[in-house]
């Protein structure tokens, strides 16, 4: 004899099979404060997982490799992105 379920969860579809609901971000698109060749002064605030120095502008995050927290740096944008900037250091 089968078990029959519950009638609050008899029509209940399982959550694997569940449509996905679209999702908009609520921010809308900004545009990056650094651009790719640019020249800046900054400060390395914290390490990347990957130990890269992250220093920010505009709570946009810019990555600059073989950096230690506390460094003032001049550095130039090599690559810029919508979240994030790679930067080199300028010796």
């Amino acid at each position: 004899m089968a078990r029959r379920l519950p009638d609050k969860t008899r029509h209940v579809r399982p959550r694997r099979f569940r449509k996905r609901e679209k999702r908009y971000s609520s921010i809308p698109f900004q545009r990056a404060p650094v651009e790719v060749g640019e020249e800046i002064d900054v400060v390395i605030d914290d390490i990347g997982s990957r130990g890269d120095g992250i220093t920010r502008i505009q709570s946009y995050l810019i990555f600059v490799p073989k950096a230690r927290v506390g460094e003032r740096l001049r550095v130039k944008i090599v690559n810029a992105g919508r979240r994030f900037a790679l930067a080199e250091k300028i010796e």
